[in-house]
């Protein structure tokens, strides 16, 4: 195995783009961030584990990693290690005791584990060279990434304050949609929770 240098990175964010979802990893740091095309339910599990929202039954993250601590092992970090033919990979590092396992994982998987376990997540400085895109070109009000988590009506302002009614109108909307588990609705329900 060839040897990568990995710099410590954080999950910074995760956005819609006219080209699908995408979770933008940054190195600590840095002015760059790499945009990883995920699909909308591997979107909205990172969504979650960011926002710890809870959920009534555990989603596929949540079970394995319930299995790694019923096994006496933990997540240690997440790398993600290589970019080829536009496809990326990574693997997580599993520890139970003073053994280290690593397992290859699809970075939309590792990256909805270490959402959760808040693991360090680590990526190879050539990914960063090679697929980084400036952090500024980003925010930009031009931008082609527009954060999931923004309110969806960006040209209004919050509120200073929400009424204590409308707070537990979103909770109960939120309880609802998780149950009935209509996760994208709940996202944008937990999205407003937070603007307010």
């Amino acid at each position: 195995m060839k040897n990568i240098m990995l710099v410590e990175a954080e999950i910074w964010t995760v956005a819609r783009t006219d080209k699908g979802n995408a979770v933008l990893v940054k190195p600590v740091g840095s002015d760059r961030a790499v945009p990883i095309f995920i699909g909308q339910l591997e979107a909205q599990s990172i969504l979650f584990g960011l926002a710890s929202v809870p959920v009534p039954r555990p989603m596929t993250h949540d079970l394995f990693i319930s299995v790694l601590e019923k096994s006496n092992m933990s997540v240690e970090r997440v790398e993600i290690t290589d970019l080829k033919d536009r496809t990326f990979y990574s693997r997580l590092v599993i520890k139970q005791g003073l053994k280290r396992i690593v397992v290859d994982s699809r970075p939309s998987d590792s990256l909805g584990i270490a959402s959760r376990v808040q693991c360090p997540v680590y990526i190879a400085e050539s990914i960063v060279d090679e697929a980084g895109v400036a952090v500024n070109l980003i925010t930009d009000e031009d931008a082609q990434l527009e954060p999931m988590d923004n309110p969806e009506d960006p040209d209004t302002a919050p509120e200073e304050t929400a009424p204590p009614t409308e707070r537990t109108r979103l909770e109960a909307a939120l309880e609802k949609a998780v149950q009935d588990e209509n996760y994208e609705e709940a996202a944008r329900i937990r999205d407003r929770m937070q603007e307010l």
